[in-house]
C-alpha cells in the first residue's frame, strides 16, 4: 500500500511528471463524449484526488471514495470542501444504485483484492456509465521496467487489453464505448523534448500503450435487467 507521500513522489520525478501530463490528457479525451455540467461522478480508489482535480476542472460534481484514511486525508487537503469524501472498499460502497451518473476506477483495477466485485460495484452506483485506467500487461513499459523486478508494482494484477474487454462484458454484457492508451515507450523514454517525446506524446489505440483509458456508456445501450442488478434469480413469468 502506497502512502500519500510515497504516491505523491513519483509524480514529481521527471518521467512521474511526464506520465501525469499523459495520463490527464487521456482522461480528458475519453471524458469529452459526455454531458458534464451537474452531472455526478464517483471515483473509486481516489487515492491523494490527484485525477479528481481534473474531474472537477472538467464541470463534473465529484466524489471520492478510498480505502486509506491516509490518501483521503491528502486528497481533503487538496480540495477543501469541492468534493465528498468517503472512506470504504470499492467493492462494497453505502451508495444506492444508480445514485451517480458515472463512476471512475483510474489505476485502481490492478491493486484490488477483488477486481470484477469492484468493477460490478461500479456499474452498480453509476447509472450512464464508467471509465476505468488500466495498467497494460502487454506494453515495453511492463516488459522493460516491471517484469521480474520484485517491486510492489511488479505483484500487481496487469490486465491485457483483451482481458479488460471480457471483463467488462461479464460484469455489464457491454462492449466498452471508446479505449485509448498513452506511454507506448520504456520508462527512459518518458521525457518532453526529443524523439522521447515524439514517441510518447500522442494518444494510441488501446492495445500499445503503458496505460489505457477505457468508456462503457450505458445509456441507450444499458439491459433493462442488467446481470448486475439482480439481487436474487429472476422470476419467470
Amino acid at each position: 500500500m502506497w502512502d500519500p507521500e510515497n504516491y505523491e513522489a513519483w509524480f514529481d520525478t521527471p518521467e512521474g511528471r511526464y506520465a501525469l501530463d499523459r495520463e490527464v490528457l487521456l482522461l480528458q479525451e475519453v471524458l469529452a463524449g459526455w454531458p458534464r455540467r451537474k452531472r455526478k461522478i464517483l471515483e473509486i480508489g481516489c487515492g491523494t484526488g490527484l485525477f479528481m482535480e481534473t474531474l472537477y476542472q472538467m464541470g463534473l460534481d465529484v466524489t471520492g471514495m478510498d480505502r486509506s484514511p491516509e490518501m483521503l486525508a491528502a486528497a481533503r487537503k487538496r480540495f477543501g470542501n469541492r468534493a465528498e469524501l468517503h472512506v470504504g472498499h470499492g467493492e462494497n460502497t453505502p451508495f444506492s444504485d444508480n445514485e451517480f451518473d458515472y463512476a471512475l476506477l483510474w489505476s485502481v483495477l490492478e491493486f484490488a483484492d477483488d477486481p470484477e466485485g469492484m468493477l460490478t460495484e461500479a456499474a452498480r452506483v453509476a447509472e450512464k456509465g464508467m471509465l476505468i485506467g488500466y495498467l497494460n500487461k502487454n506494453s515495453l513499459y511492463y516488459y522493460m521496467n516491471i517484469r521480474g523486478s520484485g517491486s510492489s508494482m511488479a505483484q500487481a494484477h496487469w490486465f491485457t487489453w483483451c482481458e479488460m474487454q471480457d471483463l467488462v462484458h461479464k460484469v455489464t454484457g457491454l462492449r466498452p464505448t471508446l479505449a485509448r492508451s498513452v506511454l507506448p515507450g520504456p520508462m527512459k523514454t518518458w521525457k518532453p523534448t526529443g524523439l522521447a517525446n515524439q514517441l510518447n506524446a500522442h494518444i494510441l489505440p488501446p492495445a500499445l500503450g503503458a496505460f489505457v483509458a477505457v468508456r462503457v456508456d450505458f445509456t441507450n445501450m444499458k439491459p433493462l435487467t442488467p446481470l448486475f442488478a439482480w439481487k436474487t434469480e429472476p422470476e419467470m413469468g
